[in-house]
Order: C-alpha cells, then sequence, then structure tokens
C-alpha cells in the first residue's frame, strides 16, 4: 500500500494540548496493533522507535493508518475500541497520556487539506479535501 503521512497534531502536542485522538473518517476499525518501543521526545528523529498503537480504519477513502506515538513524558497509550467496530468520524477512539504524536497515512491521491504544523480541532478538522 503507497501512503502518504499527515500529522494532524504538528510535529507532535505538548502537554497543553488534548490528547484525546478521534477517528479520522467513518469506516470500521480493522486493526489496532500496540508495539513496544522506547519513549524519546516524540519530536525527535529516534522517536521512530517509540512505543506506538497502529491502527487501520476501512473507510470511504480505502485503507487509513493512524499512529500513536509514545513520548518521553507520554508514556501511556490507551485504545479504546477493538477491530471489528464501526466508528464515525471524529468518534472517540483511544488517548495519549499527557500527550505526545499522531501520524496519519492517507490512500495515494488524496488531496490532503491541512499540513504540518497546522492546528487542527477534533472531530471538525478534515484532513483531506472530501
Amino acid at each position: 500500500m503507497h501512503c502518504q503521512s499527515v500529522h494532524t497534531t504538528g510535529v507532535a502536542s505538548s502537554p497543553l494540548n488534548v490528547h484525546v485522538n478521534r477517528a479520522p473518517l467513518a469506516g470500521t476499525v480493522t486493526s489496532v496493533e500496540h508495539i513496544p518501543g522506547g519513549f524519546v521526545p516524540a519530536f525527535n528523529k529516534e522517536s521512530e522507535n517509540n512505543e506506538r498503537v497502529v491502527w487501520h480504519f476501512d473507510t470511504e477513502l480505502g485503507d487509513i493508518e493512524m499512529v500513536q506515538i509514545a513520548g518521553a513524558v507520554a508514556r501511556r497509550i490507551v485504545p479504546y475500541l477493538p477491530a471489528g467496530t464501526k466508528v464515525e468520524q471524529g468518534e472517540r477512539i483511544g488517548l495519549i497520556r499527557f500527550g505526545s504524536r499522531v501520524d496519519i497515512y492517507l490512500p495515494a491521491g488524496v488531496e490532503v487539506a491541512v499540513e504540518v504544523g497546522d492546528r487542527t480541532r477534533a472531530g471538525v478538522t478534515r484532513v483531506d479535501r472530501g
């Protein structure tokens, strides 16, 4: 699968941001996978090896991948939903204790409506131009 990355919270969120994560689009959760790892600051390049939870959603745009990434302070990711759950866009799906980073990977060809560093509103800001 060829995807492009969209960071919905810029590079990383601060402890002052809201850390509940929401479904990027309506669809079905097809997988939720916890991957153990380190806890370096989320804005650091080495955060590629941090603990994470990888979500896949079957949506009208195709397979959407969302990755919750732990950081130096935020060491606990709490997924709320199991695979097989149907979700609406903006529905709460999990949180990262004290914030960190969330990456969303959209299928190739989807026109992205946000840029790195843009502030988004949970359940309101759409990341594609659909």
